[in-house]
């Protein structure tokens, strides 16, 4: 079976590493011809509006699948014409745009931050003296890492936050003096069945996820359940088939919801060595009407990720447990060029480990 992959990059990259020994074949799309996925299989290039190079792909492809949520929703739907594209379009629309991602979540009583779109500069002032002040102003599409957004703390921000986002429509959103960020992987196969990995915890970095522990620490049996009845109902809804990833606030011992991502995701890379079964081999069972895989942890995991330069390989490896990904990646500031899985049989163990890691970098 081949697995048709829209998107070149790492995530892409860490499907067929995973799927290879499940006998999967892959074809990748992707704008640019040095993307790193093309050094594992085939890369197709050209622009997701070239209806001649999407035929082509699509063509060869048994399933189709994404490895991120920028990809055309157009491009999405022209491809289901080939083959069955998995997640569904429907969530990958959703996910597209934070305004219809808030109302989603509120229809099904996902608590969100309180929200207002926003076109205007009148409709801001607006949302402003309704919610208070501080809150967040973002673009309502093509945001990730951190772009696209301006937070609002004083009168004096929201004329510079306008000046900056406008132009697009945008979202305005309460701040939420979280205490820690929480996100939950989920998978949900083609027949319904449904796993879930522990909630980890993530710390970011202007708006880049810098280092996740696995599983949280401290987190009571109730709020795992809280985060698994969120995104139950968000599969169920969106008759959703792969991984799906929720970003939540933990704030006065309760859940809210940030944003979504329907596809494996940074805060699930640990799952490579720290769990029974990869997101990723998740992902691709999933899509493909196999058996889930056991979600289970091995013990205790941490994931950093290297941000715009990459240390010395000799010096990661030699901590015991450190599992070391590049990605192939030309360096430049900013830019993801892989990660650190660490693993240890008990969190002390792991914070030494991941201590270690940190004196490499």
């Amino acid at each position: 079976m081949r697995i048709g992959v829209l998107g070149g990059g790492q995530l892409g990259r860490m499907l067929a590493l995973a799927g290879y020994p499940l006998g999967l074949r892959f074809r990748f799309f992707d704008p640019h011809p040095e993307s790193p996925a093309g050094h594992l299989a085939e890369l197709v290039t050209g622009a997701y509006d070239d209806v001649d190079a999407l035929a082509y792909f699509g063509a060869g492809c048994d399933l189709i699948t994404y490895e991120f949520e920028n990809v055309p929703f157009d491009a999405v739907q022209y491809l289901t014409r080939y083959a069955p594209v998995y997640p569904p379009p429907e969530a990958l629309a959703v996910a597209q745009d934070r305004l219809r991602e808030k109302e989603t979540f509120t229809r099904l009583g996902i608590p969100t931050p309180v929200f207002d779109p926003v076109d205007s500069r009148v409709e801001l002032n607006h949302a402003v003296e309704r919610f208070g002040l501080p809150a967040v102003l973002k673009t309502r599409r093509f945001g990730y890492d951190g772009k696209g957004q301006q937070v609002l703390r004083t009168r004096a921000d929201v004329a510079a936050a306008w000046e900056a986002l406008q132009g697009s429509p945008l979202l305005f959103e309460g701040f939420i003096p979280f205490e820690r960020e929480l996100s939950l992987v989920a998978v949900r196969g083609r027949e319904g069945q449904t796993a879930f990995y522990p909630l980890v915890e993530n710390w970011h970095e202007q708006g880049i996820l810098r280092r996740t522990l696995a599983p949280a620490p401290q987190v009571a049996p109730e709020l795992q359940q809280e985060a698994e009845r969120h995104l139950t109902l968000l599969m169920e809804t969106l008759n959703y088939v792969g991984v799906l990833t929720v970003e939540f606030f933990q704030h006065e011992g309760r859940l809210i919801a940030n944003e979504m991502a329907p596809r494996v995701h940074n805060s699930g890379h640990w799952t490579i060595e720290g769990a029974v079964t990869s997101q990723f081999e998740n992902h691709l069972r999933a899509i493909c009407g196999l058996p889930l895989g056991v979600t289970a942890t091995r013990g205790s995991a941490g994931m950093i990720n290297l941000i715009g330069t990459t240390p010395a390989p000799e010096k990661v490896l030699e901590v015991p447990g450190a599992h070391l990904h590049l990605y192939g990646k030309q360096p430049r500031a900013g830019r993801k060029l892989g990660h650190i899985t660490v693993v240890a049989s008990d969190p002390r163990t792991l914070e030494e480990r991941l201590q270690a890691i940190q004196a490499c970098l």
